[in-house]
């Protein structure tokens, strides 16, 4: 009798991308030494604007539809995932912690003690922490102290990047995703995330600007010394050049995002100038035949000018100078024929497309910028170190109670 082969199992980690686009759920089975991609389900997002719920009951429906197609492959039940949230409501921010340690051994109560210190910074009422990201620590007068457990001095200090995000849009996109029938482990900045898939240690070290390009919203994070120093969000992404798209070749939406792929680029300078497509028209009208260097041009001109806003962010940061590892470009957009080019000559920094990695399995179904962050909320999930205050800053906890009044 031929013998089965028994598989081993390995605890299931659910991340959802709910974005202005699409609604991406991926499921990892997590191992001792590895992550595999078990699951993948993807739906068309029309709740969301810049990042933001705008339409409940339609972002639950693709919740679902993302959520049973993962199930399915996967072969399980999802019941509680992490989920990505973007737009430009979010705030990030460094600020410093001190508490006095007296000549004792450091202990984990002493680096929760020194983070909580970091938070009470005063933020805006519509305002709640998601994050507090430890950079580094300081004992006394040694620095760049990545964790200093067990260390003795007589102070320790540390840098944290916080980041806030509008209560109302995480209220919302919370009661989505219970009212999908789906327990919200935590929420998740998108750019921290997909800093998970798409960067190496080594760039993190070195200083690496990571540049998501989503449908609704431009997310940008800016790493060195192997920490997060810097992140920040533009209301602008691969929607807008679909717009300025279909009102500058007068077709519709959908027509337009599809030439986008076909035909779209970066550099109008790298298409020949009898290259003709045919533009869909609105109505019975027959299709219009339009230079693609014409189209290319219009794409142009908003990429540069996203591009352009990121450079001058990048500057503002104070961090531009140790940026020694360039630029990756994520998201939807960064498949836009030429990016990498126009990138380059407006950082002046080498740049490369950042493409999901860290997992096994099916990765063929995950293999594009476009999959980045649900591929980095399952590797964030899956890392068991990260820090979560006591006094549970995380929103999840709070907006509980508000959520259950409304389901």
């Amino acid at each position: 009798m031929e013998e089965i082969e028994v598989r081993e199992s390995g605890e299931l980690i659910a991340g959802l991308d709910i974005g202005t686009t699409k609604i991406l759920a991926v499921v990892g089975e997590i191992f001792e030494d590895r992550v595999e991609v078990v699951g993948v389900g993807t739906a068309a997002s029309t709740g969301l604007k810049n990042g933001v719920v705008v339409n409940i009951e339609a972002t639950v429906k693709a919740i679902r539809q993302a959520v049973a197609a993962a199930s399915d492959q996967a072969g399980c039940d999802i019941e509680t995932v992490y989920v990505g949230i973007a737009g430009n409501h979010i705030k990030g921010f460094n600020s410093p912690g001190i508490i006095a340690v007296n000549n004792q051994e450091i202990k984990e109560k002493d680096i929760e003690a020194v983070i909580r210190a970091a938070q009470t910074v005063k933020i805006s009422d519509n305002q709640q922490i998601i994050h507090v990201l430890p950079q580094e620590y300081m004992v006394d007068d040694h620095t760049g102290i990545q964790n200093p457990l067990g260390m003795t001095g007589v102070r320790l200090v540390t840098n944290v990047h916080i980041v806030t995000a509008d209560v109302t849009a995480l209220h919302n996109l919370v009661t989505s995703c219970n009212r999908a029938g789906l327990a919200v482990s935590e929420i998740v900045l998108e750019s921290v995330a997909s800093s998970h898939a798409v960067l190496s240690r080594d760039e993190m070290e070195l200083g690496v600007v990571l540049i998501d390009i989503g449908g609704g919203t431009t997310d940008l994070a800016i790493f060195c010394n192997g920490t997060i120093k810097h992140t920040w969000e533009l209301a602008l992404g691969g929607n807008n050049l679909t717009s300025d798209l279909s009102v500058g070749l007068r077709t519709p939406l959908q027509e337009a995002e599809e030439l986008k792929y076909l035909y779209g680029g970066a550099l109008s300078s790298m298409i020949k100038e009898n290259q003709i497509i045919e533009v869909p028209t609105v109505g019975d009208r027959k299709p219009r035949k339009v230079s693609q260097r014409v189209m290319v041009e219009i794409l142009e001109a908003r990429i540069e000018e996203i591009l352009q806003m990121v450079n001058k962010n990048i500057y503002g940061s104070g961090y531009r100078n140790r940026i020694n590892a360039g630029i990756v470009i994520t998201g939807g957009s960064a498949l836009l024929a030429n990016i990498v080019e126009m990138a380059e000559q407006i950082f002046d920094l080498p740049v490369r497309i950042g493409y999901p990695s860290g997992l096994e399995g099916r990765m063929e179904d995950v293999n594009s910028p476009r999959c980045t962050t649900g591929v980095g909320m399952v590797l964030y999930g899956s890392k068991a170190n990260h820090y979560v205050p006591k006094e549970k800053s995380n929103v999840v906890s709070k907006l509980k109670n508000w959520v259950k009044k409304i389901v």
